[in-house]
């Protein structure tokens, strides 16, 4: 069962329900990532209900229990996940999946947009400006969106530096992070243990952590002091970068524009760099 067939199975269950139970099976169809990988407790808080109230919702669903759910909903999760899973799927509509991508990344841009917050915007804008450093760390194919960010820090003046698993781990690389700076991190699943780890050690070193995941329940978000969250569906390879991009796009534009001068003057130092012929081809006589 996919998570369009799971997701109809419960929306035809849940006409008959209390109000109660209708709320709580409304959270767990909007929140399947966070139901599914999170404790009952933390989730029977969120709703202000008790535990025995969503294991009998469960039941009112079609699962044995809460347990039987949550083993649902994670093997939906894995398999959007895995790669393998993924190309059975496209092969069979290897001639719609051109559209179906398009399709995936237009919602992806939507959906991350719908979760934009203009106050987070600016205090992530005002937590740049006073750190003294911007150190930007992911794993995978999250470390391309955190090349991105470290390309953009750098351009407007900012001292910024990239995680990236080398000689030294990335928590061993943690440990050179100061309390005065501030730690940028990326993280698609699948969740890497190192990544956490040395956001956990940033923390502890007194770092300040602002967190780009796809859900609240990734295992980062538990250090964040500013969390934002993103779209990263995708039918091939895993999860699509599209939405992260467009956020990180978001993030160092308000910024650039809350800087003033200070960006507008390393914007002109780096423009000079472009007529620097021992790096850059002349530009059919284009002057910046």
């Amino acid at each position: 069962m996919d998570s369009t067939d799971l997701q109809s199975m419960m929306l035809q269950k849940v006409a008959g329900m209390p109000n109660k139970a209708k709320r709580v099976t409304e959270y767990l169809l909007s929140n399947m990532r966070e139901a599914a990988f999170r404790p009952i407790g933390e989730v029977a808080d969120e709703l202000s209900v008790s535990k025995a109230q969503l294991v009998r919702v469960a039941r009112l669903l079609g699962f044995s229990g809460y347990a039987d759910l949550k083993s649902r909903f994670q093997n939906v999760i894995l398999e959007q996940i895995n790669p393998a899973a993924m190309l059975s799927k496209a092969v069979n509509m290897k001639d719609e999946l051109p559209q179906k991508i398009l399709q995936t990344e237009h919602a992806n841009i939507d959906d991350t947009w719908t979760q934009y917050d203009q106050g987070k915007m600016l205090t992530f804008c005002q937590m740049a400006k006073e750190a003294k450093s911007i150190v930007c760390i992911g794993w995978g194919i999250s470390s391309l969106v955190m090349e991105l960010a470290y390309n953009r820090f750098c351009v407007m003046g900012i001292p910024t530096s990239l995680m990236k698993r080398g000689s030294l781990s990335l928590v061993e690389q943690a440990r050179f992070v100061r309390p005065d700076s501030l730690m940028l991190v990326c993280e698609m699943p699948s969740y890497a243990i190192d990544v956490t780890e040395a956001i956990e050690e940033g923390k502890i070193r007194g770092a300040k952590i602002v967190t780009i995941t796809d859900s609240p329940a990734a295992p980062v978000c538990r250090y964040a002091d500013l969390s934002f969250h993103v779209s990263a569906a995708s039918p091939t390879f895993g999860c699509s970068v599209i939405g992260p991009i467009f956020l990180v796009h978001l993030l160092t534009s308000s910024l650039v524009v809350h800087l003033g001068d200070a960006a507008k003057d390393a914007l002109e130092k780096q423009a000079e760099y472009l007529h620097d012929e021992r790096f850059y081809h002349k530009t059919f006589g284009l002057k910046y």
